[in-house]
């Protein structure tokens, strides 16, 4: 838009044919309103020209208070013009005026990249705080799943099949034998970049996200079928466990799976998690209506949510490619510690400070 565009416009020559007529004292008063506030109108805009142009930094402190000012004075006199001015080109610049410089004074002061940064940086780890109980009860359904599947399957090892369907099994079964296992599974040839960096890795990253939403989606059914998937996928674990104990192989099968399974287990727990949150709300909205109190809670968990991307992204990275890079038990043992330490130093102490942590209290 040129200056000449922005410019106020000439008020409309609106004198009557007859002289000291309503029209002519409302073109008056029309003109009059517009010279009294003109030089107003034309600061605010030059101020939002000039943020528009090279960002909210490009005002000094004292016009960064003034701007705010100005703004309202311009909404005001929009309100009154709608019912005195007979000029609709003065309407219009004045509508456009407040309209660009509402959003200078109320839109977002940060790109994307920024704000991305801040969330990572701060909110999400203090919205992973602020749902602790709701983690712990997520994890717990898993333990339990955990323990029930490798109960099951330690008693029966046909139920392998049962728990775990072929997709998931991979080949694996009763009928493995320790070689195979060992050959084809726990230390398997690396299979090539493309393979496991862009293939593999991409498959799993979809499967374990759509895990994730399941698990904090199916909270809006009161929690019942979020506890459910927690537990099934707690089974499954415990059921390959009790599959590898068979053949002496159950501490290579946990460094196995620790690599990539602390990052991704985390995040199916953090989706959980937020499914809890939204299934409390549901069933205890409080004072609050229960659209009132998912408005509120909603935020915080589809924050979560969104943050866990990035661990599931993270562990199909791990799963896909570095899983079979580190050779040895002992090696993947470590890495998950070093990884689990990581998450935790993250989790527990990224963005305390600098304002209110709901998750910091205790």
């Amino acid at each position: 838009m040129t200056e000449d565009a922005r410019a106020v416009p000439e008020a409309e020559d609106l004198t009557p044919d007859g002289g000291g007529s309503v029209p002519q004292r409302m073109a008056l008063r029309s003109a009059e309103f517009r010279r009294v506030r003109e030089d107003g109108w034309r600061r605010l805009e030059g101020m939002v020209n000039r943020v528009e142009g090279q960002g909210i930094g490009a005002l000094s402190s004292g016009e960064a208070t003034e701007i705010a000012l100005l703004y309202r004075a311009a909404a005001s006199s929009l309100s009154v013009a709608r019912n005195i001015v007979l000029d609709r080109g003065t309407l219009t610049y004045l509508e456009n005026l407040t309209l660009r410089a509402y959003l200078v004074v109320y839109g977002p002061r940060h790109g994307v990249a920024e704000g991305l940064a801040e969330f990572f940086k701060r909110g999400f780890p203090r919205a992973v705080r602020a749902m602790r109980p709701h983690l712990a009860i997520a994890l717990a359904a898993m333990m339990i799943g955990v323990a029930s599947g490798y109960a099951v399957v330690s008693v029966n090892v046909e139920y392998f099949s049962v728990i775990a369907p072929r997709e998931l099994a991979g080949g694996r079964g009763p009928g493995s034998t320790a070689e195979e296992l060992m050959s084809e599974e726990l230390f398997a040839p690396w299979p090539g970049f493309v393979d496991a960096f862009v293939v593999f890795a991409n498959s799993l990253f979809r499967h374990n996200t759509i895990v994730g939403i399941l698990c904090f989606g199916l909270g809006f059914a009161a929690g019942v079928p979020t506890i459910l998937l927690l537990l099934y996928n707690g089974a499954v674990i415990g059921a390959f466990v009790a599959l590898h104990e068979r053949h002496g192989l159950a501490i290579d099968f946990i460094g196995w799976l620790s690599i990539h399974g602390v990052t991704e287990i985390l995040a199916i727990l953090l989706c959980g998690a937020a499914g809890l949150v939204i299934a409390e709300h549901i069933l205890f909205p409080g004072a609050m209506t229960r659209i009132e109190s998912l408005t509120v809670s909603g935020r915080t968990s589809a924050g979560v949510v969104a943050g866990t991307t990035a661990l599931f992204f993270a562990a199909g990275i791990l799963e896909g490619g570095f899983r079979q890079l580190i050779g040895s038990t002992p090696g993947r043992g470590a890495f998950a510690a070093a990884t689990a330490a990581l998450w935790a130093f993250y989790f527990l102490r990224a963005g305390r400070g600098g304002g209110a942590d709901n998750g910091d209290a205790g």
